[in-house]
């Protein structure tokens, strides 16, 4: 049992009185009418638009703005200010931002990568003097890089966006002063985050009120975080990183001997980039480039559609049912993430053999090291966790956007910026000290990022954004749920559904959730697989939108003209407390 999980089920006993922790007894679950069973319930069809994420009141407000006539690109901010208020264990203005999204009226892709560099002050030497000589430390200000999602906000408004800082912040700002009531994963999630934020008095006076997590069902307020978000309202980016705020932050910075300067600060500014993809069967899968794990999952893809036919292996055919389906998942992603961790980190300032990574004859090179009858021992490496959220968002306009953002671990390096109330990140932890690493920390570098906004088109047309948070589950859940939807023709909402298997690379261990295990899980023992029953608390959290046109020559009535020729298909993962809605 992880330290997480006993934390979890200790706090969850003590609620147990008054809480509703678990049923008295263990319901039968009801069959659904049509299609799979095991669907938890139906994908949300709609024309004009649906924003999918991993809690309700921030999907409300994404939803109110497409409502009121803003675009994507603004559904997208207000939904992502609402869930720093709501999820603040994952995600704020104190860390990181990527989007992959399909602008309809340039009817292309664009990619902006909002990711922090680390302080001009960040070497090894400075690690070393401050007893960190050989790993980066998790919670403390020697982890934290530049937050960039404030920049990021900005950036995608300016470009695409029609609407203001001070009309889509100002929910989240509201729900802040107000207070909103704790939900299931999130009251779950907060109870690991205590122990995090237990050091700095900061945090335990804005997050842990009357010094324990909020239980389920409490009204939990963040003021100071209002506050926050009006002086964004009323200043822009510029009052995050040049005004008040920047002023407390770097107090607090410099108060715990960090070495960020306001120069680091104001020369923030997120990069927009060119995307990576890879065609499968048919679909051309596209995520971002490096620093983040995106070349993983068109790895695997590759590895999939090219070593499969050789190795006598029909994923369809096969089916999830089958042990050697699993088996070769898991052998592809050994393979990918070891070239994740060897050539991983920020492309301006080391090189990253991208294009060889993600190419076909590549992974054919690749296929003679699955060995269909033993699993293979990679060679032990670090996991990075999860602490993220992630929403797609599309209107009437048919653009469509991928949008991911964290703090990294929960509640970030646990530091809580002083009447401002937010958190600030701790992706710096994700920097390697070893001097023959490219990934070695360096002052203004971006670190190893596991945040994955993914896309697949079709013929050049936007067909899904999506995305599967989770640290180092980020880039195996893209393919697995890839292959749910393209090989099993799986819809998005039962791709979300299926259960998922996590393999963790240090360590050479593999979970599959409770049912997976019980049905493919002594199969592969004997296939020589490190393998234990586990639930979805580290499955991620997938989120997703599907474009369907209508067909070909179908009219559309005149006064549905704006609306998209065809219906979007949401979905949310039950293992989350979220939810697509649509109109």
């Amino acid at each position: 049992m992880t330290r997480r999980r006993a934390l979890a089920l200790l706090f969850a006993t003590t609620l147990a009185a008054c809480c509703w922790a678990a049923p008295a007894a263990e319901p039968v679950r009801g069959d659904r009418a049509s299609g799979w069973l095991g669907q938890t319930r139906s994908e949300v069809i709609a024309r004009n638009g649906i924003v999918a994420t991993s809690q309700p009141l921030a999907a409300s407000a994404g939803l109110d703005v497409l409502k009121r006539g803003g675009n994507a690109f603004d559904a997208a901010i207000a939904t992502a200010a609402v869930l720093n208020v709501v999820e603040p264990v994952s995600a704020g203005i104190g860390g990181d931002v990527f989007m992959i999204a399909w602008v309809a009226k340039e009817h292309r892709l664009v990619a902006l990568n909002g990711s922090g560099r680390s302080p001009s002050g960040a070497t090894p030497a400075h690690l070393a003097a401050r007893g960190y000589a050989t790993r980066m430390p998790m919670h403390r200000i020697e982890a934290v890089t530049v937050p960039g999602a404030v920049d990021a906000w900005d950036a995608i408004l300016r470009r695409y966006g029609t609407r203001s800082f001070r009309e889509l912040l100002e929910p989240a700002a509201v729900i802040a002063e107000q207070g909103f009531g704790v939900s299931e994963r999130i009251a779950h999630d907060w109870i690991y985050g205590a122990e995090v934020v237990a050091d700095d008095p900061d945090s335990v006076r804005t997050y842990l009120p009357g010094g324990v997590p909020p239980a389920r069902y409490s009204i939990f307020r963040n003021p100071d975080l209002a506050r926050a978000l009006r002086v964004l309202e009323r200043d822009g980016r510029d009052g995050f990183y040049k005004g008040e705020i920047a002023t407390a932050l770097l107090a607090k910075s410099q108060a715990l001997g960090g070495t960020m300067t306001a120069a680091d600060l104001a020369a923030t500014e997120a990069s927009w980039v060119e995307p990576l993809s890879t065609r499968y069967h048919g679909y051309d899968v596209v995520e971002m480039p490096p620093n983040t794990q995106g070349f993983a999952v068109l790895e695997m893809m590759n590895l999939l559609e090219v070593c499969a036919p050789k190795l006598g292996v029909n994923l369809a055919k096969v089916g999830p049912r089958s042990a050697r389906y699993w088996h070769l998942l898991v052998e592809a992603k050994k393979l990918a993430y070891a070239d994740l961790y060897a050539y991983n980190a920020d492309p301006g300032m080391s090189p990253v053999p991208v294009e060889r990574l993600i190419s076909k004859p590549y992974a054919a090179g690749l296929c003679r090291r699955i060995d269909m009858q033993h699993a293979h021992a990679p060679s032990p490496q670090g996991d990075p966790v999860g602490g993220t959220v992630y929403l797609a968002v599309a209107d009437r306009d048919g653009n469509m956007v991928s949008f991911i953002y964290s703090i990294y671990d929960t509640f970030g390096a646990g530091i809580t910026v002083p009447g401002f109330g937010f958190v600030l990140n701790d992706r710096g932890a994700l920097f390697s000290l070893d001097p023959a690493s490219p990934n070695l920390l360096a002052p203004h570098k971006r670190p190893f990022h596991t945040l994955l906004p993914g896309f697949v088109t079709k013929d050049g047309q936007p067909v899904m954004a999506f995305g599967l948070m989770g640290g180092s589950q980020q880039a195996q859940g893209h393919a697995q749920v890839l292959v749910d939807m393209i090989d099993l023709g799986l819809n998005p909402q039962a791709a979300s559904d299926a259960a998922r298997f996590t393999h963790a690379q240090a360590n050479n261990t593999l979970r599959l959730e409770t049912a997976l295990y019980g049905q493919v899980g002594p199969a592969l023992r004997a296939l020589g697989h490190a393998v234990t029953a586990d639930n979805g608390d580290d499955m991620g959290g997938f989120q997703a939108i599907w474009f369907s046109p209508a067909a070909a020559g179908a009219a559309t009535p005149d006064s549905d003209a704006s609306a998209v020729h065809g219906v979007y298909r949401g979905a949310s993962d039950h293992r989350k407390d979220g939810a697509a809605v649509g109109w």
